[in-house]
């Protein structure tokens, strides 16, 4: 461990070695990787032994009972509470993407994404947000239960929100960047953050991670 103890402690967890080595080296400067694991065993023991704040942890590795990432969550999570788990897999499966966010994972991005996004991906998680990249929202929106075929309901919350804001809100929901929403709408990235704080107000959450959890309640994506 470094004995600088400044920036976000992060455990790496996957089984190829090049891809942990590559991504620790592209991971911003604020960003602290306390250690790597590349089995389901080695990974449990080590996030139980450092308690770091975000484990970026791939969705298939070897050991354990067979359950990969998802049973890295189970068994090492009650052990260590105040820890979030990132999803970070080169799979966009539906069938992967649920099985870990039914465990617990607080996000999942696939590994096509770079080290500046990662490192994103891992601060927002920290900070209580849930981070997906935004083709697998649907899968999220399985994950909750949704059944096809649903419609969104209409209530009394919704109607709070204008019409650009609903629009904002269903993207953040999903999981866009305030940049990808801006190029979505032609808005500029400082309008994006103004109306996701009214947003937030006019709906009385307190994070993106709430907020997405209240759209996928209601169907609004």
């Amino acid at each position: 461990m470094p004995a600088s103890t400044a920036g976000l402690p992060v455990v790496i967890v996957d089984d190829h070695s090049i891809f942990r080595s590559g991504l620790r080296a592209e991971l911003d400067a604020d960003i602290r990787v306390l250690g790597e694991a590349a089995t389901v065993d080695e990974a449990i023991a080590l996030v139980v032994a450092l308690q770091p704040r975000v484990v970026l942890l791939d969705v298939h590795l070897p050991g354990g009972r067979g359950g990969g990432g998802s049973e890295v969550i189970h068994d090492a999570a009650h052990r260590a509470p105040h820890t979030l788990f990132l999803a970070l897999s080169v799979s966009d499966a539906a069938d992967d993407v649920v099985r870990v966010i039914r465990a617990g994972a607080r996000g999942y991005i696939t590994k096509s994404s770079s080290g500046a996004e990662v490192s994103e991906a891992a601060r927002r998680v920290a900070d209580g947000d849930a981070v997906f990249s935004p083709r697998l929202a649907g899968f999220v929106l399985d994950a909750f239960g949704a059944v096809a075929g649903e419609t969104a309901e209409t209530t009394e919350e919704l109607d709070r929100l204008s019409a650009r804001e609903q629009e904002v809100m269903r993207l953040i929901a999903r999981g866009y960047t305030y940049k990808e929403v801006a190029g979505s709408l032609f808005i500029s990235p400082k309008t994006v953050e103004t109306h996701v704080s009214a947003v937030l107000r006019k709906l009385q959450l307190s994070s993106r991670y709430e907020l997405t959890a209240w759209a996928l309640e209601r169907k609004l994506l």
